[in-house]
């Protein structure tokens, strides 16, 4: 948390030092508190601290936080466009974030179409896309599966009456797909799969 307060302070600075009280109003804790903590994150080389002015995040220390501000986005994007999430969404995005691997990140990332804003307009912090000629053992949304490669689907997160429907024509978690033109070739059988749900089936390239 005290990470993505920092992000978020620091954008705001325009470049100046963030104070010590400004870390304390953003946390709703006492001075002393946000002081320890801000001596423990120096001691780890995420912020240096200018006496009397307050602190910088360091280019370690801005990665990081930049991290977890994009992937608590990430998934506040995903709570909403792909579960319908109607609870807490900034919260739940906050507990889900901590147990996103790089692999996953950036997974999710293309099963999203890769967003820039979360749901309520706030910007997602954006990284470099490298495009990858190898790809052998890529998790890819299907709408991203490039034709004549053969793939096994892993995730599909679909309701309880699309993903009947599909395990009925053999698409199911650890089935082999490939695109072949504008469908989809499933054990043989071709499948049609909408754009909509292209998008909410993962599957890992052999």
């Amino acid at each position: 948390m005290y990470m993505k307060t920092l992000y978020g302070l620091a954008d705001g600075n325009s470049g100046e030092p963030i104070r010590t009280s400004q870390v304390a109003e953003a946390m709703d804790v006492s001075a002393a508190s946000a002081s320890e903590m801000l001596k423990r994150l120096g001691g780890k080389g995420l912020l240096d601290h200018e006496p009397y002015k307050g602190v910088h995040l360091t280019e370690e220390g801005l990665a990081l936080a930049a991290r977890v501000k994009r992937r608590e986005g990430l998934m506040e994007v995903f709570l909403v466009q792909m579960l319908d999430f109607d609870g807490d969404v900034h919260d739940a995005a906050c507990r889900l974030e901590h147990a996103l691997t790089d692999e996953l990140e950036l997974a999710i990332d293309r099963l999203l179409d890769y967003p820039e804003a979360t749901p309520s307009g706030e910007p997602i912090p954006q990284v470099r896309r490298d495009i990858d000629a190898d790809l052998s053992h890529l998790l890819l949304p299907l709408k991203a599966l490039p034709e004549g490669v053969l793939a096994t689907v892993e995730m599909l997160v679909l309701d309880g009456v699309e993903r009947r429907t599909l395990s009925e024509q053999g698409l199911h978690a650890g089935a082999e797909i490939r695109r072949v033109q504008d469908v989809f070739e499933v054990a043989g059988i071709e499948v049609q799969i909408s754009d909509s749900l292209q998008a909410r089936i993962l599957a890992r390239t052999c």
